[in-house]
C-alpha cells in the first residue's frame, strides 16, 4: 500500500469514528425502515445490534441527542425482533430503550433547566436595557434639527436596540428549543415504557393461552387459522404473527407456507418420487 493510500484509509477511519451516534442513525434509519417494510427483519436486527455493539456502549449520558438516538435504535431493534417472531428478545430491547430514555430525561432536565434559567435572566437584562434607552431614542427621533453629535448618538442607539432585539430573539428561540427537546424526551420515556409493558403483558397472555389450548402445537394450529383469515390486517402484522408461530412450532409446514406466501415466495414443488424399477420377466 502506498503512503498516500495508507493516509487516505486512516483519514476515512477517523472520519467514521468521529461521527456521532445521531449522525450514524440518520444515515441508516431510512434503508433499515425500507428493509423492515419488505419483511427483511433478520438483516435489520443484525445491523442494528452490530451498531449498538460498536457505538451504543460509548454514548456520553450527558449528550441528550446521542442518548435519544440510542433509544430510537433500541426501539428499532425491538421492532425487528417483533417482525421476525422473536418476541422475548423484543421485550428485552424495549426494556433497554425504556431505561435509556429514563436516564436521558433524568440527566437532561437539570442541565436544560440551568440553560433555561440563564436565557430567562438574559431576556430580563436585554429588555431592561432597551427600556432604559427607548425614551432617549424616541426623544432624538422626534427632535428637529439634530446636531452632528446627536445624529451620531441616535445611530448608535439604533444599532444598540437592534443588537438587543437580535439577542432577545436568540434567547426566545433557545427557550422554545429547550421546551421542544424536553417534550421529545418525555414522549420517548412514555412510549418506551408503554411498549415494554404492553409486550410483557402480551407474552404473559400468550403463555396462558398456550396452556389453555393444550400445548404449543394446538395453539399454533388454532392461531394459524386466525392469521390466514385476517386479511384486513396489514401484511407486516400478519407476517410478524406468522413468524411468531413458526418460532413456536418450526416443524409446522402450514406455517412455513403462510410465511412464504406473505413474503411473496413461490412454494417449491415437491421432489418427484423415484420410479419403481420393473421386474425383469422370469426366465423359462
Amino acid at each position: 500500500m502506498s503512503r498516500f493510500a495508507f493516509l487516505l484509509v486512516c483519514a476515512l477511519a477517523t472520519s467514521l469514528n468521529a461521527q456521532s451516534l445521531t449522525d450514524r442513525f440518520k444515515e441508516v434509519r431510512g434503508p433499515w425502515e425500507l428493509q423492515l417494510e419488505r419483511g427483511d427483519a433478520a438483516t435489520v436486527r443484525r445491523g442494528v445490534e452490530a451498531l449498538l455493539g460498536r457505538e451504543g456502549l460509548t454514548v456520553n449520558p450527558s449528550d441528550y441527542n446521542d442518548m435519544h438516538a440510542l433509544v430510537a435504535l433500541r426501539g428499532l431493534a425491538a421492532r425487528a425482533c417483533v417482525s421476525e417472531g422473536s418476541w422475548e428478545e423484543a421485550v428485552a430491547h424495549f426494556q433497554k430503550a425504556r431505561s435509556a430514555a429514563e436516564e436521558n430525561l433524568a440527566t437532561a432536565e437539570p442541565l436544560l433547566a440551568k440553560t433555561r434559567m440563564e436565557h430567562e435572566l438574559k431576556l430580563h437584562e436585554f429588555r431592561e436595557a432597551m427600556a432604559k434607552q427607548a425614551p432617549r431614542l424616541r426623544e432624538l427621533d422626534e427632535a428637529p434639527g439634530l446636531t452632528a453629535d446627536q445624529l451620531k448618538l441616535r445611530q448608535q442607539l439604533k444599532i444598540f436596540m437592534d443588537e438587543q432585539q437580535a439577542a432577545i430573539a436568540h434567547s426566545e428561540r433557545a427557550l422554545k428549543d429547550i421546551e421542544n427537546i424536553l417534550t421529545r424526551l418525555r414522549q420517548a420515556k412514555e412510549t418506551t415504557a408503554r411498549a415494554a409493558a404492553d409486550w410483557q403483558a402480551f407474552l404473559a397472555a400468550e403463555k396462558v393461552e398456550v396452556a389453555e389450548t393444550g400445548g404449543t402445537t394446538h395453539y399454533v394450529t388454532e392461531k394459524l387459522e386466525q392469521v390466514k383469515g385476517d386479511d384486513a390486517r396489514p401484511r407486516q402484522d400478519r407476517l410478524a404473527y406468522a413468524r411468531r408461530l413458526q418460532k413456536l412450532d418450526p416443524a409446522n409446514k402450514d406455517v412455513l407456507r403462510l410465511v412464504n406466501g406473505l413474503l411473496g415466495k413461490e412454494e417449491e414443488p415437491a421432489a418427484p418420487k423415484p420410479a419403481k424399477k420393473k421386474k425383469a420377466p422370469a426366465k423359462k
